[in-house]
């Protein structure tokens, strides 16, 4: 009996220490992982104008994203290697 209560406590104590591991990614991490996917999806559809070359050979733009709902507004993209104008 005492064995089973041991590992019915372990199993109790995994379980919580798995969701606060999640708690956490989910509170903390995810948001700016989802952010991320946002910029880079807005980025790749955008139209570049004011655009400036870094020494590096990439491009900072501000640009306006022209998407489903006609104009989202002015986001700023960072583009490698050159910038890609539509």
């Amino acid at each position: 009996m005492k064995e089973a209560t041991g590992e019915l406590n372990m199993t109790v104590v995994t379980v919580v220490a798995i969701a606060a591991v999640a708690a956490f990614f989910y509170a903390f991490v995810w948001p700016s992982i989802k952010n991320s996917i946002v910029a880079s999806t807005n980025c790749a559809s955008a139209q570049c104008s004011q655009c400036t070359t870094k020494n590096d050979g990439s491009s900072k733009c501000t640009a306006c994203y022209y998407g489903e709902k006609f104009d989202q507004g002015p986001i700023t993209c960072t583009f490698q290697g050159g910038t890609t104008q539509k």
